[in-house]
């Protein structure tokens, strides 16, 4: 079964979703199986990673826009302005799709893993989510 989600952003940045995911597994009713999140963009990116700690976040944020930096000359995909074809690098880099599992009815992720929706474009974006959910057909 497929559920569709729309998350709002304020820009670029790490915007924690693992609530909204959740949501929708637990909707689904599925107790065993896998959850397929799916992000239909080329300019942001999904990831796991810690949510106790905001300075982690920060950190990446920093690193990958050092990485992939702005206005960088080799650029020509610009239409959309400087932070254009950075966030398709970004994108290309990082993930789109993440698959999770779901056990006793919720998302099987550890103590200090949250679900990310990665903006890497600066102003505020509508993003559609895929939540793809495949029940296990011989739960124990």
């Amino acid at each position: 079964m497929t559920r569709h989600l729309t998350i709002q952003v304020p820009g670029q940045g790490l915007h924690l979703i693992t609530a909204q995911v959740a949501e929708a597994v637990h909707q689904s009713g599925v107790q065993e199986g896998l959850c397929t999140v799916f992000l239909q963009h080329t300019s942001a990116s999904l990831l796991i990673q810690e949510n106790a700690d905001p300075s982690a976040r920060r950190d990446l944020e920093r690193w990958l826009n050092r990485l992939v930096p702005e206005r960088d000359p080799l650029y020509t995909h610009t239409a959309e302005g400087p932070d254009d074809m950075p966030s398709h690098i970004k994108a290309a880099l990082t993930a789109t799709s993440l698959s999770i599992p779901v056990v006793d009815g919720a998302l099987a992720l550890g103590r200090w893993q949250g679900l990310y929706l990665w903006e890497h474009r600066r102003y505020p974006s509508e993003r559609h989510l895929l939540i793809h959910l495949l029940a296990d057909p011989t739960p124990e």
